[in-house]
């Protein structure tokens, strides 16, 4: 392959280097009025009066509006595809209000000083209810978040729906023989319980929206998704109105890491426009980005694991507890995540079980984060089989080998075939460049200090089986260059790029003469949009798909040119030969430009499968503890990962590196806190801590590539699966250099030291 896995620039990297005017609100036009919010102060409310008529009267405001101006339907703002599997719960404003920064009013005028002093001006009266602010006691708990009808699009039996008593949703799954019967039969069992915390996405970009009306009353949406189909089904609902009056468009993107799979600012912009007739655009502040719109979700894990003194892992029971907060956005498919991107890893059981219950609480809606579930399962079940592995006295690398799926197995956890795993060569590799057996697992250093290691595995999937499909168009111009039409976002890690790249192999010519078009509802064919990790996967087979199709059609041109059989036509770097003749495309492109026989060229493709052929990982981490402080520093990590065909190498170290940094900052610093009034603490970049580049010592990468038949040029996914060994490998380097194992994230320096 000349293209495929070879080194190309971002082709978006010189615009973003350069401060060009390519993000949402560089595209707002300057007489655009000013949106904002005015948000509850309190967790769970009546709203019994709302007096806006002081507002209304200020200087520059165009409009106020408050629940009795705005559509009466129920919606879910989560940006998945139809039928939603996130209930409809949502209004664009409520009387009722569930968690501090709800919204209760819109304001919009000419400048932003006018729009904030009309919201000091408006005057509620709340009737104020009692808040749920624990998830564990949520289930039956007197208040009921969601008194209302809710819509849930999936069946009752499967979702297990129940908002009367707080359950967003409620279901589990069995595999093998009886779990108990083979639990009491293991020669070694352990039950254990995991919490982990909420956590906020942080991309740079805050959510930021703008929208219009066209020159024919259409209504336009500039904004910084992830997923524009989606956003136009949504409006479209939310404002009662045809879709066909909606246009989105997507432009370049400052960083969703899956907060942006939720559709957060379009709404409030939009109703605005409608009303008035007036471009409009809001842009959330970095408190209201932390407190206003989605994070990770917070959970309680429940592992049971049994084995056999040998080390034959023969039954896994994993339960989850998910805190989803006042709304319902990816509640059912986070947590089903949990265990279908965990429990499969393991494959010479006997017996599974997984259960999960997803509750309403007063608190921030949870909403997607990279890894999407699969993270939170990571970090219980690895921690679990590390703490196994430590009861059996064995080498926690050997355990795995023993235990993990191998190529051509057939799970039997969730039912997946699995085609495509280097999973074994990720451990070994990654054994190796740790020094895992050349150096002991603690070592106390001259200074006091400790260094020790730790390690775990995980997998994730591409895109979402027999769900998600996507659509690629390719045209030949008739000046020889290719025009690609996709619609898959690129949030920052080089979607485009790849996408290129795969199009410029399939059809032999150099990536500089691809002209991409991307993301424009009005514009670019139907796709899912960037979450579940199919871009490369999802989408790029249709591109795949599409270029063939493509090619096809212009050996059948070049044929019917030379009047031969197109089994004789070949085409090489732009050039399509016929023995000593040849065309370059432009030559073909002017050929078809003229005469009644011509027509442009173009080729379309779409793919989606019934599998989600999953990407492997295996990480590793050595720290440094300090027991005078208790403080923890990662100072070496090495991931490997089986994504199968490395397309962009160095794009793909990118998004290894990116994931293991966010995944230590989930470990050992992130954290979303909440005070006893549900009123946000971690709201700012002050109290919530990343990590930043003081903080990370040594990252490395390395690949072990699978040949995924199913995937174009044989690749699978890598965005997600990169954050989701760091919090068990660290975790298990703490224990290494403490003795202590700890079961709660993030792993701060108190409760390392003295425990919880």
């Amino acid at each position: 392959m000349k293209i495929v896995g070879r080194n190309f620039k971002k082709i978006d990297s010189s615009a973003i280097t350069s401060g060009k005017p390519i993000y949402t609100d560089d595209l707002a036009s300057a007489d655009a009025l000013i949106v904002k919010i005015l948000r509850s102060p309190h967790p769970h409310a009546i709203i019994e009066d709302i007096d806006v008529s002081r507002a209304e009267t200020q200087p520059g405001v165009a409009i106020v509006l408050t629940h009795k101006d705005v559509p009466k339907t129920r919606f879910t703002l989560a940006g998945q595809s139809y039928p939603e599997p996130s209930p409809y719960d949502q209004l664009i404003l409520d009387s009722k209000v569930r968690f501090v920064g709800d919204a209760v009013a819109i304001v919009a005028a000419e400048t932003e000083t006018q729009a904030e002093n009309a919201l000091k001006r408006i005057k509620v009266k709340y009737k104020k209810l009692e808040p749920v602010l624990d998830f564990e006691n949520a289930i039956d708990h007197p208040s009921i978040i969601h008194d209302e009808e809710v819509h849930f699009n999936l069946p009752q039996a499967v979702g297990g729906q129940d908002p009367s008593r707080n359950i967003m949703a409620s279901y589990g799954f069995t595999f093998g023989q009886d779990f108990e019967d083979v639990y009491q039969d293991c020669d070694v069992t352990l039950e254990r319980v995991y919490y982990v915390q909420a956590a906020a996405q942080s991309m740079m970009e805050t959510f930021r929206s703008y929208t219009y009306l066209d020159s024919q009353d259409r209504l336009c949406v500039v904004t910084s998704t992830q997923v524009p189909f989606h956003i136009k089904r949504q409006l479209a609902r939310a404002l009662e109105i045809s879709p066909a009056k909606i246009r989105v468009i997507k432009p370049r993107i400052g960083g969703g890491f899956g907060a942006k799979q939720t559709s957060e600012t379009e709404i409030y912009p939009a109703i605005v426009t409608l009303k008035t007739g007036r471009p409009a655009k809001i842009v959330y502040t970095r408190k209201e980005t932390f407190s206003s719109s989605n994070s990770r979700h917070a959970m309680r894990l429940t592992v049971k694991l049994g084995a056999d003194n040998d080390g034959r892992i023969r039954a896994i029971d994993l339960h989850a507890l998910s805190d989803q907060g006042g709304y319902g956005h990816h509640g059912f498919t986070t947590v089903k995540l949990v265990g279908e991107k965990s429990l499969p890893l393991y494959n010479k059981l006997d017996a599974a079980k997984f259960s999960a219950d997803v509750v309403y609480t007063n608190k921030l809606k949870a909403g997607a984060y990279r890894g999407y579930g699969a993270t939170q399962g990571a970090f219980a079940l690895e921690s679990a089989v590390n703490e196994l592995a430590d009861i059996l006295e064995m080498d926690p690398v050997q355990l795995r080998l023993m235990n993990i799926v191998q190529e051509g197995e057939h799970t039997l956890a969730f039912d997946k075939d699995i085609k495509s795993s280097k999973l074994d060569k990720c451990i070994e590799t990654g054994r190796d460049l740790i020094g895992w057996n050349d150096k002991p697992r603690r070592l106390e250093l001259d200074n006091g200090k400790i260094r020790a290691t730790g390690m775990a595995i995980t997998m994730q999937g591409s895109g979402i089986a027999n769900i998600d499909n996507a659509t690629a168009i390719v045209k030949l111009n008739e000046t020889g260059d290719v025009s690609l039409f996709i619609s898959a976002s690129d949030n920052g890690m080089g979607t485009d790029t790849v996408l290129m790249q795969l199009a410029a192999e399939t059809l032999k010519v150099n990536p500089e003469e691809i002209n991409l078009i991307a993301a424009d509802t009005d514009l670019t064919p139907y796709d899912p949009g960037s979450y579940a990790s199919s871009g490369a996967y999802v989408t790029g087979m249709a591109v795949v798909n599409a270029c063939n199709d493509l090619k096809q059609r212009i050996i059948s041109a070049a044929a019917k040119h030379w009047k031969v059989d197109p089994s004789e036509i070949d085409i090489d770097d732009g050039v399509i030969h016929y023995n000593d003749s040849h065309l370059d495309y432009i030559d073909l492109g002017r050929i078809l430009s003229v005469g009644p026989a011509g027509g442009t060229l173009v080729g379309t493709g779409s793919f989606g499968h019934p599998a989600s052929p999953p990407p492997y990982m295996a990480g590793f981490a050595e720290i440094e503890y300090d027991p005078e402080t208790g403080v923890v520093k990662v100072v070496d990590y090495v991931g490997v990962v089986d994504c199968g065909t490395v397309i962009n190498p160095p794009l793909a170290k990118v998004q290894v590196e990116s994931g293991i940094v966010q995944g230590i900052g989930y470990a050992l610093y992130e954290d979303v806190r909440y005070g006893d009034t549900g009123q946000l603490f971690t709201n700012n970049f002050m109290q919530y801590k990343i990590p930043t580049r003081p903080d990370i010592s040594k990252v490395r990468v390395a690949f072990e590539e699978s040949y995924e038949p199913s995937g174009p040029y044989g690749a699978k996914s890598i965005g997600e699966v990169v954050i989701n060994t760091s919090a068990p490998a660290i975790q298990s380097a703490i224990h290494a250099a403490t003795g202590r194992y700890l079961y709660r994230l993030p792993m701060k320096p108190e409760m390392i030291l003295f425990g919880e």
